[in-house]
């Protein structure tokens, strides 16, 4: 088993052309452990320079790549998949030391992307054309690769997320430039020690460094037109204002409100475990798929909120690295600075703090980003805590009895991520799932991301989908052949 001073002993080194590599400039920067406030190590911290680099890299090898066929494109990435899944242990390390996320969930992000890859690996053999008999010539369509992708990676699941984002741009044959969040940057640039090695230089790239001086000029640049990142509603704006110059394709994961309409038939301590498992406190609830917004049946309310609040008092909040803690330290400062401004806010909006929102009672933690979840109800809609994404362990419990005004309240919020539905009433779930403005609707469990089901949102939630046979169709392009076939003579 990895130990910690194993995974850190190494000097971390961006990944572009095949080289390991320091910044241009030679500028690093630090990266901490939100559990005890140490450094962890430095990462190279960088700039446009980096990103002119990278751009040039993958499209130095874009053209043998696009023209290697498929086959062989799939047994590289096999040897992707089963590197994920000999580092596991030692990455998912990195990822909980770097995250404060706890380590019993996340040793399991690099065997999960593998199979993530391996799904995209028998779905690439159906990316095809299509041939159209409008007449007696000959028409039909191709789809060809964008030429460079660059995708920026979310801090919550970083070696997860590096996984996930390699196959569909690769199999369509694009090159790939990936820029982990300046929070967690460890996990990518460890792996990207092990692509060095499996594939042809240039085909994908790692840079690291600030969103501004990093994350800006790759959005922007164009040499790079395809685009997708999991982020904020006001980055992904910022995103796609420095993308509209050069008509970039992009897609957007823009995080959630996401609500857990809890109906009058459920079984209350089925619906309070469903509530605990869906806000994912095993990385702190920093999760675009959390349900951060209960909506229970008047009926059950007041019982559904006294389990759920022991629930939330039993979870063990300890180091990430004990194998009985339940949730870890969150993930940054500004994150936590964040998430105590809105518990603040709730309290002073008027709703009921009933459990939580304080640093846990244990001296062994005083020196690290520990926080328990906070439960409020008295919520009414206007509410900032019922309305907007904390991206942290905050829930917001509010009653109702009448479904259409259940349903407007579902609905009134900017986000339209995904819903969480807990009734026995196969009837009712149907047309809820029809009735919600969301991109993805899970009934009766916390939200799976099953092999094959699109994920995405509507609204601000963003654009696009993740995760099944429509992501590999967007990182190709539609060219139409039409041939007049010549029968002069015949």
């Amino acid at each position: 088993m990895a130990n910690s001073s194993d995974v850190l002993n190494r000097r971390f080194r961006m990944l572009i052309g095949g080289k390991l590599v320091e910044a241009a400039d030679g500028a690093r920067f630090i990266s901490q452990n939100p559990a005890t406030g140490e450094d962890l190590g430095s990462a190279p911290d960088g700039k446009a320079a980096d990103v002119d680099l990278a751009v040039a890299a993958a499209q130095a090898a874009q053209p043998a790549w696009r023209s290697l066929p498929l086959n062989e494109k799939q047994t590289l990435l096999r040897e992707v998949c089963a590197a994920l899944r000999a580092r596991s242990e030692e990455l998912g390390l990195l990822d909980s030391l770097d995250t404060g996320n706890v380590l019993s969930a996340m040793r399991q992000d690099a065997p999960v992307g593998a199979a993530v890859i391996e799904y995209f690996l028998g779905a690439s053999n159906e990316i095809k054309g299509e041939v159209t008999h409008l007449d007696g010539d000959l028409h039909y369509t191709r789809r060809q690769p964008f030429g460079v992708a660059a995708k920026f990676l979310p801090f919550n699941h970083p070696i997860g997320s590096l996984a996930g984002a390699l196959a569909p741009p690769l199999l369509a044959g694009n090159c790939l430039i990936l820029k982990p969040s300046p929070h967690t940057p460890l996990s990518a640039l460890a792996f990207g020690e092990t692509l060095a090695e499996i594939l042809p230089a240039g085909v994908v790239n790692i840079i690291t460094g600030s969103n501004e001086a990093l994350a800006e000029p790759l959005a922007a640049h164009p040499g790079v037109p395809r685009l997708a990142l999991q982020t904020s509603i006001e980055a992904g704006r910022n995103v796609l204002r420095l993308a509209a110059d050069h008509m970039k394709t992009v897609t957007l994961e823009l995080g959630g409100k996401n609500p857990l309409i809890v109906f009058e038939d459920a079984d209350v301590e089925f619906a309070a475990s469903t509530a605990v498992a869906a806000m994912n406190f095993k990385w702190q609830a920093h999760s675009c798929s959390s349900t951060s917004r209960v909506l229970v049946h008047a009926l059950l309310h007041d019982a559904f909120v006294a389990r759920l609040a022991e629930l939330l008092g039993d979870l063990k909040i300890g180091s990430p690295l004990d194998p009985e803690t339940e949730m870890g330290a969150i993930t940054h400062r500004a994150q936590y600075d964040r998430i105590t401004s809105y518990i603040e806010t709730g309290k002073a909006e008027g709703a009921s703090l009933v459990y939580g929102g304080t640093p846990p009672n244990d001296p062994a933690l005083a020196d690290g980003l520990f926080l328990t979840p906070a439960l409020f109800t008295d919520v009414t809609p206007g509410m900032r805590i019922a309305r907007e994404e904390v991206f942290g362990p905050v829930i917001a419990v509010m009653p109702w009895d009448d479904y259409d005004e259940m349903i407007e309240t579902a609905n009134d919020v900017e986000y339209g991520l995904a819903a969480v539905l807990v009734t026995d009433d196969l009837n009712r779930a149907h047309l809820t799932a029809e009735a919600l403005d969301v991109g993805y609707v899970e009934v009766n469990g916390p939200v799976s991301f099953a092999f094959g089901s699109p994920f995405g949102g509507i609204k601000q939630s963003g654009m696009g989908r993740e995760g099944g046979f429509d992501e590999l169709l967007s990182y190709t392009q539609v060219k139409s052949v039409n041939i007049r076939l010549r029968r002069d003579g015949f």
